[in-house]
């Protein structure tokens, strides 16, 4: 059912990366939540990591709005779910404004994301090497698409008070409002390494303070008043939210026959194990709350500390994250990796992406990992990154042959070889190649993929889990 939803709501833009989105995005949603604010966190783009940070300030999910992988008809029902009940939705936007996909116009584009959801846009700007030339900058993303409505700028890395006021004076002439000014503070910096901010989840105590201290700063630079009044400015958002009932069963909302895949009934719901902790941190909260939808019960593990899969597990998703960094460690924990490979070599349903991949591999850097597949990963300079297209091309516990979707990969590492005898997905857009691994119950690849875009997946996984029961 369409309905209509009046939730105030911003987007952090930036003219590129490197600017300070994610320094403003959460210390706005961090300052907000500190008012008693109910804020819903909201990422475009793929990424995994600036949606931890997002969590920690707002203490919800964060969730992503990728019109690339889930279509741009999706982003609105997914926004309207995550949203549902706040008082104020903050969508952190990726890459420059009018980036998007490589070729494909503004596809995938925070501009895109902005526009579907009639969401006022905010400007953070990068001041540290200019003056009046601002003016100039921001005119030219004011202009370039008149469908994008740029409500006002947060000037960052703000240099001394002189240089504030010629800034102010500058925007002023352009009329353009000045929402916020942030000088330069290198205490709330979060570290970066190979693939971009170090995740929440190997850092949690000083991350819960860096947080902290972008509140800080962001209440003592920005508007807040301001800023809630441009978001109040949104219209109505005329969708139908997305829900995982609805998307696994149609209309009705709910399995019309959970019996005749052995759910519910007398027997115990299925559990899907997922990999969790420092070494796996990368996860959409749809992909949970579709298994769960499906009749499963959801378990996480941290393969780093657990020497056991959790009590009846029929089926395991590992998914991304940096096992390259704790490598040793999940070499150390020998229990765990050998249940990894009894649980696979029986047949067990495993979904792994990326860093399960590499879990999943014999070799890590040259050390021991499950062994499940005859392939090993190491290190590499070269940084594979973009959006891929997709078609599944062995039948799997996971896709059906000639199931299609689109993906990302985001990886520093190699495994040899690349595909097994029975490959996971034929990569039709931007190159022509196959890749990963299916053999038994196992679906291991290098492309990360949101299920929501296609949830068939879901339920055929946690059928698989369910039938290993």
């Amino acid at each position: 059912m369409v309905t209509s939803l009046h939730i105030p709501r911003l987007v952090i833009a930036a003219p590129s990366s490197g600017s300070g989105k994610t320094t403003v995005a959460t210390g706005l949603m961090a300052a907000f939540s500190e008012r008693g604010l109910a804020v819903s966190p909201h990422k475009a783009g793929p990424d995994y990591i600036d949606p931890g940070y997002h969590a920690l300030a707002t203490g919800r999910p964060g969730r992503n709005l990728d019109a690339f992988m889930c279509g741009p008809e999706l982003v609105a029902p997914l926004f309207a779910h995550g949203a549902a009940g706040c008082d104020l939705a903050i969508v952190e936007g990726v890459m420059g404004l009018y980036d998007g996909a490589a070729g494909r116009g503004e596809l995938a584009s925070t501009a895109q994301v902005a526009k579907v959801l009639r969401a006022p846009v905010v400007l953070v700007v990068d001041a540290s090497s200019q003056s009046r030339s601002v003016a100039a900058l921001v005119h030219g993303f004011a202009s370039f698409d008149p469908q994008v409505r740029l409500g006002g700028v947060i000037l960052n890395k703000v240099g001394s008070d002189r240089h504030e006021a010629m800034l102010r004076e500058a925007l002023e002439e352009a009329g353009m409002p000045v929402l916020g000014v942030l000088r330069r503070a290198p205490q709330v910096a979060a570290p970066s390494r190979h693939l971009g901010l170090v995740p929440v989840a190997e850092r949690r105590t000083d991350a819960l303070s860096s947080v902290a201290a972008l509140a800080d700063q962001v209440r003592a630079g920005c508007d807040l008043e301001a800023l809630m009044a441009l978001a109040r400015t949104a219209p109505p958002l005329a969708c139908e939210a997305w829900s995982p009932q609805r998307a696994l069963f149609g209309a009705a909302g709910q399995d019309p026959a959970p019996q005749a895949r052995g759910f519910g009934g007398g027997g115990a719901a299925p559990v899907i194990a997922v990999a969790g902790g420092p070494a796996f941190t990368f996860s959409y909260a749809e992909h949970a709350e579709l298994l769960t939808a499906a009749g499963a019960e959801v378990v996480t593990f941290d393969p780093l500390r657990d020497e056991a899969l959790p009590d009846g597990t029929t089926g395991l998703v590992i998914g991304g994250g940096f096992p390259e960094v704790y490598a040793p460690e999940l070499a150390a924990n020998a229990p765990l990796r050998e249940a990894v490979a009894g649980f696979a070599a029986a047949g067990g349903p495993v979904a792994a992406e990326c860093a399960g991949l590499l879990y999943l591999a014999r070799s890590l850097d040259g050390k021991p990992m499950c062994g499940v597949l005859d392939a090993d990963a190491r290190m590499s300079e070269r940084l594979t990154l973009g959006y891929r297209e997709a078609v599944a091309v062995s039948d799997s516990a996971l896709a059906a042959t000639g199931t299609r979707l689109r993906g990302h990969e985001f990886h520093r590492t190699v495994i040899e070889p690349g595909a097994g005898a029975s490959p996971a997905w034929g990569f039709t857009r931007p190159e022509r190649r196959v890749e990963g691994f299916v053999q038994q119950g196992v679906h291991a690849s290098y492309l990360h993929t949101h299920w929501a875009a296609e949830p068939s997946v879901a339920l055929r996984f946690a059928e698989a889990a369910a039938r290993a029961r």
